[in-house]
């Protein structure tokens, strides 16, 4: 029986806008893309030309410093846009697909039976190196680096998150495959974590340890997963990954070629009939959306969830990362004499409003933040809501100052933005917390690398 660890601090929050564990084909989308700043640290240099054809697999843009890190195409079809910002900085390769579905060709293989640069190659020549994030810093790791260990959470807690066993109960062989990938990787272990009780359709994978995890959000976050199973010092590297970019690891072996079909998640208050949808990665937001929101009020779309998820307009892409899209009210109208409103359908991390006697009760949560910032104040609120032990005001106040002894003493090595989020939740100060310690984050990789 695999161990189990329960987490005490955290929170749940409630949404309205679960999800039926009903699946439906989301429909081709006529335009895919990949967006360089979905990888912190990459500075994308093209590989094509406006008009130019490709294959799913085929390189679109490498990474500058790590030039045998491709970013391959989630289809076949021809790039028919490169959107650039200021300073010329790409923000989106645009591929409209052909509906032919061509697959460059790779090495179909049993990973158990190839060689660690085998397998290596095989991943970053398809494009699959890129899902695979090194801690510390939340970056995509290095093909040079042998990590400590490998770890994959295997479920979601966050609000409104997929159901892994759900969307990849007919995969599990995929993923197997994938693993036995990994395995060959490390000369630690690959830690799978799984929620406390019931059964996981990943109890019985190989070549893994299950670490048991019980407890509120974010106890499903894989670094929160890593602080209690073994915590990273300086000087420490671990690898993390997801698991239905495990079943497209596995795919590529399988079969040798690239297959980014994926299961999303839409759900939220504003969603008609939240549900899951088979789409491709990259793909267009209009073919996941249009016609499946409620269109009552001004709507918010966020690729990911709402705690760390991205805003993005209707006519906008699936993030890399992103397993969900999420609806909610935007809530950018006034309300009159709110302070006073006893607050019985909102939602409180706090004792603040009769809400709080209904402990079950789901909410429609807009994203006003009734509130400006505020100055940022020593209150003891966010270790009641981080299960870590490392004291997160006073990393961030380290990283304002810009003193790296100290963001090395409080912790900066174990934690990314996901970590933070629901502390920049539940601020009264309205901190924006996920930008300052990516802003520390980022201070360490240009001093120490």
């Amino acid at each position: 029986m695999s161990k189990v660890i329960n987490l005490k601090r955290g929170l749940n929050i409630r949404l309205k806008g679960v999800a039926e564990k009903v699946l439906e084909n989301a429909g081709s989308s006529a335009r895919y893309a990949l967006k360089p700043a979905d990888f912190p640290g990459l500075v994308p240099k093209l590989t094509i030309k406006v008009d130019q054809e490709v294959k799913a697999g085929e390189p679109l843009f490498f990474d500058k410093y790590n030039p045998e890190i491709l970013f391959t195409s989630p289809v076949s079809g021809k790039v028919v846009a490169v959107n650039r910002g200021e300073r010329r900085k790409i923000l989106e390769v645009i591929v409209e697909a052909d509906g032919k579905g061509d697959s460059a060709t790779f090495k179909k293989a049993d990973p158990q039976s190839l060689s660690v640069a085998g397998i290596k190659e095989q991943l970053l020549s398809s494009g699959m190196w890129p899902f695979i994030k090194q801690r510390p810093y939340g970056v995509f790791a290095k093909p040079a680096d042998t990590p400590g260990n490998i770890f994959i959470s295997c479920f979601d807690t966050a609000p409104l998150a997929p159901d892994y066993d759900f969307i990849l109960k007919n995969e599990i062989a995929s993923f197997q495959t994938g693993i036995n990938a990994l395995a060959k990787l490390t000369n630690g272990k690959i830690y799978l974590g799984l929620p406390a009780g019931g059964t996981s359709i990943f109890a019985n994978i190989k070549n893994v340890e299950t670490v048991q995890f019980a407890g509120p959000h974010p106890a499903g976050n894989v670094g929160i997963q890593i602080h209690h199973i073994s915590s990273l010092n300086k000087g420490d590297l671990a690898w993390t990954i997801k698991p239905q970019e495990v079943v497209f690891i596995g795919r590529l072996f399988e079969t040798g070629k690239v297959d980014f079909s994926k299961t999303i998640v839409l759900s939220g208050s504003e969603v008609k009939s939240p549900r899951y949808l088979k789409t491709i990665l990259g793909a267009g937001i209009p073919s996941l959306v249009n016609g499946k929101t409620k269109q009552k009020t001004n709507e918010r779309i966020i690729s990911g969830n709402v705690l760390t998820g991205t805003k993005v307009t209707a006519d906008n892409y699936l993030g890399f990362f992103h397993d969900q899209i999420t609806v909610i009210p935007e809530g950018d109208e006034y309300e009159f004499m709110g302070w006073a409103d006893p607050g019985l359908g909102k939602f409180s991390a706090s004792k603040t409003y009769i809400s709080k006697l209904f402990p079950k009760k789901e909410y429609v949560i807009n994203a006003n933040m009734h509130g400006s910032e505020r100055a940022f104040v020593l209150s003891g609120q966010y270790e009641k809501y981080l299960p870590m032990d490392i004291l997160p005001v006073y990393l961030l106040k380290s990283i304002l100052a810009n003193d790296i002894d100290k963001m090395e003493q409080l912790g900066i090595y174990e934690v990314i933005e996901e970590d933070f989020a629901l502390c920049e939740y539940v601020c009264t100060s309205k901190i924006e917390v996920q930008k300052i310690l990516r802003q520390g984050i980022n201070t360490m990789i240009k001093e120490l690398g």
